[in-house]
C-alpha cells in the first residue's frame, strides 16, 4: 500500500490531517492545478504540430505560429476578466469549478474532427484557463493565516511543484499518443486529465477555507442587468459583422486573428495608461507605477521570445533536429518537457544562490535580476542561431541544441518570472491591489501578440536574421534596464 500524502499534524491539537505539514486543502489545489497543467501543456505541445501536420490542419508555419501565439495571449488576457468574475459573481471556488468544466469541454471539442470544432475547442480552453488562472492561487493564499504565516511561502512552493509535475508529464503522455497514435485521441487524453482534476476538486473542496466561497464584492441586481445588456449587445454586433463577412464570401481566418492580435496589444496599453493617469494615486504610488512600466515592457520582450519555445522552436525541432539521442527516437512534443524538469532542478539552486548572496550582503537588486533574465533570453536566441545556420542546407542537428537553448531560457525565467510576480504585489497601488496580478499577465499577452503580428505579416521567425534581431533586442533591452537601474530603483521607493 502506498504511503498517504497526508499525515497527522504534530502541531495541532485537533488532530487534523495535513499535506506535508500544510493545510489539507493544499492537496486538493495541488492536484487540481497538476491535472489542469497536464491537460493544458499536453494540448499546447500538440497544437503547433497538429496545425502544420498533413494529417492535421496542414497550415503553413506562419499561420500556425500566429494561432498558437494568439491562443496563449488570450489565456493570459482572460485572466483579468476571470478575476473580476470571481470577485463580483461567483467567488473563487465556484469560478474554479466552472473553469475546470469549461476546459474539459474544450478539450473534448478539440478531440472531435473538423476545423470548426477545433477552433471552438481552443476558445473554450482559453476561456476556462483564464478563469482558473485568476482564482486557484488566491485559494492557496486563503489556506494560511495571513501573509505572516510561516508556512505560506512553503505552501506556494509545494503548489508550484504541482504545476511543473503536470507540465513535465503532459508532453510525454499526451504528446506521444497524439503524434504516434492519433491527434484527436491526444486531445481526448487532455480532457480526461482535466476531468480527473475537476472530480478531485469537487470531492476535496470541503477542505478549503470557507472564505474561498465568498464573493468579495457582489454585484447589485441593477449592475448584473447592465453587464448582461452590454455583453449581449457586443455579442449581437460581433454576430452581425462576422455573419455578413461569411455571407459575402470575404471572410478569411485573418478576419479573426488580426483583430484579436491588435486588441491584445492595445488593451495592455490602455490598462496601464488608465492606472497611471488615475488622480487618486498618491505621489509615491505614481512613482512606483512609472518604475513598474519599465518592468512591464521588459517582461513583454522576454515573453515574446520565451513563448516561441512552443511554436518557432517546436517547429524547428520537428523539421531540423534528429529527434534521436543515444539511439532512442522520441516525438517532437517531448521537447516541451525540458523546461519543467529544468525548473524543478534549478529553482532550488537559484533560491539557494539568492540566499547565500543575501547573507553576504551581495544579493542583486530586483532591477538587476530582471535585467539578467532579459539579457539571458536574448542570449538563448543567439545560441539558436548556431543550429539555424547549420541546417540551411536541409540537414538536421542534435537535439542537444534544443536542450541548450531551453536551459538558458529557464535560467532567465528563474531570474525574471518570480521576481516579476513579487514586484507586482509590492508595487501595486492600494486601489488596484486585487487587479495588478492580471496586469502582470498582460505582459505575456503583449509579448505573444507581437509574435502573432509578425507571423501574420509574413515574417519567417525561423530565419537567422529575424532570430538575431530578436536576440539583439532582448540583450540590448536587458543592458538598458541595467544601466538605468539607479533611476528605476529611485522610482521604486522603499521596494527592493
Amino acid at each position: 500500500m502506498a504511503p498517504s500524502l497526508t499525515k497527522e499534524s504534530a502541531g495541532t491539537a485537533d488532530g487534523q490531517k495535513t499535506f506535508f505539514g500544510h493545510p489539507r486543502g493544499l492537496a486538493t489545489l495541488f492536484m487540481t492545478e497538476m491535472w489542469e497543467r497536464f491537460s493544458f501543456y499536453g494540448m499546447r505541445a500538440l497544437l503547433p504540430l497538429y496545425l502544420v501536420a498533413p494529417g492535421g490542419l496542414h497550415m503553413n508555419a506562419g499561420t500556425a505560429t500566429a494561432i498558437y501565439s494568439i491562443y496563449l495571449a488570450m489565456v493570459y488576457l482572460l485572466a483579468l476578466p476571470g478575476g473580476w468574475i470571481a470577485d463580483r459573481f461567483w467567488g473563487p471556488r465556484k469560478t474554479t469549478a466552472v473553469a475546470a468544466g469549461v476546459i474539459m469541454l474544450g478539450h473534448l471539442t478539440l478531440a472531435l474532427p473538423g476545423e470548426g470544432t477545433f477552433f471552438g475547442g481552443l476558445v473554450l480552453v482559453a476561456v476556462g484557463s483564464g478563469l482558473l488562472k485568476s482564482t486557484i492561487s488566491t485559494m492557496v493564499g486563503h489556506l494560511y493565516q495571513g501573509p505572516e504565516d510561516p508556512r505560506r511561502d512553503g505552501g506556494f512552493t509545494v503548489f508550484y511543484m504541482g504545476i511543473n509535475v503536470g507540465s513535465f508529464a503532459a508532453p510525454l503522455v499526451i504528446g506521444t499518443v497524439g503524434e504516434n497514435v492519433n491527434w484527436h485521441l491526444g486531445f481526448g487524453l487532455a480532457a480526461l486529465g482535466m476531468a480527473l482534476g475537476l472530480g478531485q476538486f469537487l470531492m476535496g473542496s470541503r477542505h478549503l477555507n470557507p472564505v474561498s466561497s465568498v464573493v468579495p464584492k457582489p454585484m447589485s441586481s441593477e449592475e448584473r442587468r447592465s453587464v448582461l445588456r452590454k455583453g449581449l449587445l457586443w455579442l449581437i454586433v460581433a454576430a452581425v459583422v462576422y455573419g455578413a463577412l461569411v455571407a459575402t464570401g470575404v471572410y478569411t481566418l485573418n478576419w479573426a486573428l488580426v483583430p484579436i492580435t491588435v486588441a491584445g496589444l492595445v488593451i495592455p496599453v490602455v490598462v496601464l495608461a488608465r492606472i497611471k493617469r488615475d488622480k487618486d494615486l498618491s505621489q509615491d504610488e505614481q512613482s512606483k507605477m512609472s518604475a513598474y512600466i519599465w518592468f512591464f515592457v521588459a517582461a513583454a520582450v522576454f515573453w515574446m521570445i520565451y513563448d516561441q519555445g512552443g511554436s518557432t522552436m517546436s517547429l524547428f525541432g520537428d523539421e531540423r533536429t534528429t529527434n534521436s539521442l543515444l539511439g532512442f527516437h522520441f516525438p517532437t512534443s517531448w521537447y516541451q518537457s525540458v523546461n519543467p524538469v529544468l525548473v524543478m532542478a534549478l529553482a532550488p539552486v537559484t533560491a539557494w544562490i539568492w540566499l547565500a548572496l543575501n547573507r553576504r550582503g551581495k544579493e542583486p537588486s530586483t532591477v538587476t535580476k530582471f535585467a539578467s533574465g532579459l539579457f539571458l533570453i536574448g542570449v538563448s536566441f543567439f545560441v539558436f542561431m548556431i543550429p539555424l545556420m547549420q541546417t540551411t542546407d536541409g540537414g538536421r542537428v542534435s537535439p542537444m541544441w534544443m536542450v541548450a537553448i531551453y536551459f538558458v531560457q529557464t535560467v532567465g525565467e528563474l531570474c525574471l518570472s518570480p521576481v516579476g510576480l513579487s514586484v507586482t504585489t509590492k508595487m501595486s497601488p492600494r486601489k488596484y491591489s486585487s487587479q495588478m496580478m492580471g496586469v502582470w499577465f498582460l505582459a505575456v499577452t503583449a509579448g505573444d501578440c507581437v509574435t502573432s503580428l509578425m507571423s501574420l505579416a509574413g515574417v519567417d521567425l525561423n530565419k537567422s536574421g529575424i532570430v538575431a534581431a530578436e536576440a539583439a533586442l532582448a540583450a540590448v533591452a536587458g543592458i538598458a534596464v541595467f544601466m538605468y537601474r539607479r533611476q528605476v530603483r529611485a522610482q521604486m521607493g522603499e521596494v527592493r
